[in-house]
């Protein structure tokens, strides 16, 4: 058989050590690496020791291209656990595979109705958590032998207020949930019944994540930062309900030169949006000050707070740094994800565009000293508000964006975004998509702001070709002074596993564009170490 080569990835190992489970894309012609649509997943066993060549297929549809597969092994070791996705939704089926017998792998969830996780089970009864029937999330009890959601059993119900259940572990014969409230997480232990046991959580405004482990673990580890707090690890003992720092890391800053906090503004339609700020303490509400606004806005993903060492910089350059936690996120929910999607995406310009207009209301800034920043989905959140109100902004920075909304999913796993995005092949996709595609809704004449476009030579999740038509018709079109320039990273990709120097580099280039173009004037006690 044809060796499966393409954009392979381990899912999990056997529990005995012989072997492990992965999944692999057909391989494709080394030339069209960049460019091919990838289709026609497949679940593999690898026994050690053996070729490749000799890899059992485990689970496959062919019927189905779209979809995609990964898997895991119970704690038990019982069960080969395989999830069935399709496109980047959070919707996935699963089906059970018993390692104890010849029979196929079975249905537990048979529809994309919702997101499931396994957490993990006695024997046969599973517990699940899932947003089905629970936007805001939920774990429930499932019999394998009656997984019909009549026979499904609440233990930790959805929260009647706007709190979310964001991540859940079975670990230490109880459940670890974490509930996201505004976007800041607390974690709270229940027993296998949904008896509330005992809480953690941390003082300031910071991300706690972790608390992801076995059925058989005694304690558990967990780290909580914030953007002026690298990462901290813990140790917690389950038994003793006791937390003890275990890694500390030793980075030269004072998180009490810092100040972090967390706002609420109001969107064009009056939805109310969390937003992070942090900034030098002593900041004056003068409207002087140099700000960098990022967003992100889609496939269900949160923006919390976390530390960068690229961007303490910036704050010990003077700047504020703020994040908008805008629909198309996960911040409160599925409810919140549908909000700022495929019809509805506009929402999510709406609200980042409100950040900057209540930003410069709050005097934090003024639109000289006011840049924007995303990437991927993100770079196309500031394509789009760039050419939707380019008098609002400074500067902007798209980074891997998504440009070209009416050809993106030509190229690659493009195709895999209309879930959040819609697709030009539907007269419905093209109404939608082109009243905000950022190459199609640039004006010749405009007076655009400084605009610093970064790509890579070589991603295979965005191609540069958005980045580059993006670039070379804002030049054209642009009718002020300001640059608009484009940078390229050769021999990288996406992002993802890109060298520490070259990342360095990038971000040095970043910062020196926004001190040019925000007129900024660096603070005596900037001291940049060679």
């Amino acid at each position: 058989m044809p060796l499966p080569t393409g954009r392979l990835s381990v899912n999990d190992w056997a529990k005995d050590g012989s072997g492990f489970y992965y999944s692999a894309y057909p391989a494709v012609d080394a030339s069209k690496a960049l460019t091919a649509v990838y289709k026609g997943l497949k679940l593999y066993f690898h026994a050690l020791g053996t070729p490749v060549s000799s890899d059992k297929v485990i689970f496959e549809r062919p019927d189905q291209p779209d979809w995609g597969f990964h898997c895991r092994v119970t704690d038990d070791g019982r069960f080969l656990v395989i999830h069935q996705s399709q496109g980047t939704e959070r919707r996935n089926r699963v089906f059970l595979k018993d390692l104890q017998s010849a029979a196929p792998a079975a249905p537990l969830f048979d529809k994309f109705d919702g997101a499931y996780q396994i957490l993990g089970n006695d024997g046969d009864l599973f517990y699940v958590s899932t947003d089905a029937g629970a936007p805001r999330g939920r774990v429930i009890a499932v019999d394998r032998h009656h997984p019909e959601p009549a026979a499904w059993k609440d233990i930790i119900p959805q929260a009647a207020n706007r709190d979310v259940i964001g991540e859940a572990s079975l670990l230490g014969n109880s459940l670890a949930i974490t509930w996201r409230i505004d976007a800041l997480n607390v974690v709270k232990f229940y027993d296998l019944k949904g008896k509330f046991l005992r809480q953690v959580s941390m003082e300031g405004v910071g991300t706690l994540a972790g608390f992801g482990g076995e059925r058989k673990d005694k304690d558990v580890f967990y780290s909580f930062t914030s953007y002026n707090l690298p990462p901290t690890l813990y140790r917690y003992d389950l038994k003793a309900a006791k937390s003890t720092i275990f890694r500390q890391p030793k980075v030269d800053v004072k998180p009490t030169d810092f100040e972090v906090k967390e706002v609420f503004y109001p969107s064009k339609d009056g939805t109310k949006v969390p937003m992070f700020l942090a900034y030098k303490k002593g900041l004056k509400l003068d409207g002087t000050n140099p700000t960098l606004l990022y967003g992100y806005g889609g496939f269900n993903v949160p923006q919390m707070p976390g530390f960068s060492p690229a961007n303490l910089v910036w704050l010990e350059m003077g700047g504020v740094y703020a994040v908008a936690c805008l629909r198309g996120g996960n911040e409160y929910g599925k409810e919140w994800w549908a909000a700022g999607k495929r019809e509805t995406k506009q929402n999510v310009f709406d609200d980042f565009i409100s950040a900057g207009e209540w930003l410069i209301r709050e005097k934090y800034t003024a639109t000289p000293k006011l840049a924007i920043f995303g990437g991927s989905n993100g770079g196309l959140l500031v394509g789009a508000c760039l050419t939707q109100r380019p008098e609002l902004f400074g500067a902007a920075i798209p980074a891997v964006g998504v440009m070209d909304m009416l050809r993106y999913h030509k190229f690659t796993i493009g195709w895999m975004w209309q879930s959040d995005y819609m697709s030009s092949d539907t007269k419905e996709g093209f109404d939608n998509l082109i009243k905000y595609s950022p190459l199609h809704t640039i004006k010749p004449g405009t007076r655009y702001p400084a605009t610093f476009i970064t790509t890579g030579d070589h991603d295979d999740r965005v191609v540069p070709a958005h980045s580059h038509k993006f670039t070379a018709t804002l030049q054209t079109a642009q009718a002020g002074p300001a640059p608009i320039l484009t940078r390229i990273e050769t021999n990288a990709g996406h992002g993802a596993g890109k060298p520490t120097a070259k990342s360095i580099a990038e971000r040095a280039d970043m910062w020196a564009f926004l001190v040019k173009n925000l007129g900024m004037t660096l603070p005596p006690t900037f001291n940049p170490k060679p």
